[in-house]
C-alpha cells in the first residue's frame, strides 16, 4: 500500500511536530525537492542539526535530525501557513514576521525557497509555505 499526501509540506512538518511532542530526535521521510529545500533552510537556521538524503530501495529517504541528544529542541512552533485549499501569497514588502524576529518564516518565491527576512532583502513576494518558532 502506497500512501501519497496531497500536501507533502504540511506531512514533513506534522511528523516533525509529532517527533518533538515524543522526544524523538531523528525523523526519516520520503524525499522531495521542495521537503529537502525547507529542511535544508530549517538547518541553515539552527532550527534543526543535520539533513541527510539516503537512497531507499524504491526513491530516496529524507533523515532530519532535530536535535542532539545533549540538547534540547529548538522549534517551539512550527505551523503551515498556505494550504492546498487556500495558497497565501505575500508581495515582499507585506511578509510577515514571526515573534518580533526572533522566529522565521519561510517563503517560495521565484529566485528559490528562503526566509521571510531573505525575500525582504530581495524585494521578492511569493507564497507563504510555514512560519517556525
Amino acid at each position: 500500500m502506497s500512501v501519497v499526501s496531497t500536501d507533502p509540506i504540511a506531512d514533513m512538518l506534522t511528523r516533525i511536530r509529532n517527533a518533538l511532542a515524543v522526544n524523538k530526535q531523528e525523523i526519516v521521510l520520503p524525499h522531495s525537492k521542495a521537503k529537502e529545500a525547507v529542511a535544508r533552510l530549517l538547518k541553515s537556521c539552527q532550527y534543526i542539526d543535520a539533513v541527510k538524503v539516503t537512497d531507499a530501495k524504491i526513491g530516496k529517504s529524507l533523515t532530519l535530525v532535530l536535535y542532539s541528544s545533549d540538547s534540547n529542541s529548538r522549534i517551539t512552533e512550527i505551523v503551515r501557513l498556505s494550504k492546498p485549499g487556500r495558497r497565501l501569497y505575500s508581495s515582499a514588502d507585506k511578509i510577515p514576521s514571526v515573534k518580533q524576529g526572533r522566529g522565521i518564516v519561510i517563503v517560495s518565491t521565484s529566485k528559490g525557497i528562503m526566509t521571510g527576512y531573505d525575500a525582504r532583502k530581495q524585494k521578492v513576494g511569493g507564497e507563504l509555505i510555514c512560519k517556525v518558532y
